[in-house]
């Protein structure tokens, strides 16, 4: 991992970073991420560019600057081109719907929910986070948006674990461009036996 954290991030267009405190901030188009560094660890911008510098040769600390390095990179990308992660639904009845929330016990509205129909016998309601985005451009498509990669990842991993597609029928929710490695199911063969 060291060998990463050593890579300078060039921020694209747009993306400013800044450093206070051991929180550094980045900000583009798309909004605004903070991550807070750990004190050993020390992160320069100069013309555009970010680095990470590690205290020491330490195992622990290669693999927390490779760690670091990634984060901040993946926050550049984040607020200025944000991230997409894409779910296919498939299942005779098999549908979702973006929803409003119903309103909490104070009366307030609850945002949404991703409402999901999925064989059981009750509707599933998947709160969407806040700093996420879920749209269903068609019943069996839900499309998840945001510039925390985290929390994007978290949310189509969650929706997808509600049924997760199984390898006889090919039901359930997976990622687009997913393989679902297929069975083939029991065979029913004529009763043998030559009396």
């Amino acid at each position: 991992m060291s060998r990463i954290g050593k890579k300078p991030i060039d921020l694209p267009g747009g993306v400013k970073a800044a450093v206070a405190d051991n929180v550094i901030t980045v900000e583009g188009a798309k909004g605004k991420l903070t991550l807070n560094i750990p004190p050993k660890f020390k992160v320069g911008i100069k013309d555009n560019k970010v680095t990470v510098v590690r205290p020491s040769d330490a195992k622990q600390d290669k693999a927390t600057h490779g760690l670091i390095r990634s984060l901040i990179n993946n926050m550049a990308i984040g607020v200025s081109a944000g991230y997409t992660k894409e779910l296919e639904i498939s299942g005779v009845g098999f549908k979702a719907a973006v929803q409003p929330a119903p309103a909490g016990a104070d009366g307030k509205p609850g945002g949404k929910v991703l409402n999901l129909q999925l064989s059981y016998t009750h509707p599933i309601n998947f709160n969407i986070p806040d700093g996420v985005t879920v749209e269903t451009p068609k019943p069996t498509h839900i499309v998840i948006k945001g510039i925390d990669k985290t929390k994007v990842g978290e949310a189509a991993a969650k929706i997808r674990d509600y049924y997760r597609p199984e390898p006889y029928k090919g039901k359930g929710i997976k990622y687009v461009g997913e393989h679902v490695r297929r069975k083939a199911g029991k065979s029913v063969t004529g009763a043998g036996g030559t009396g």
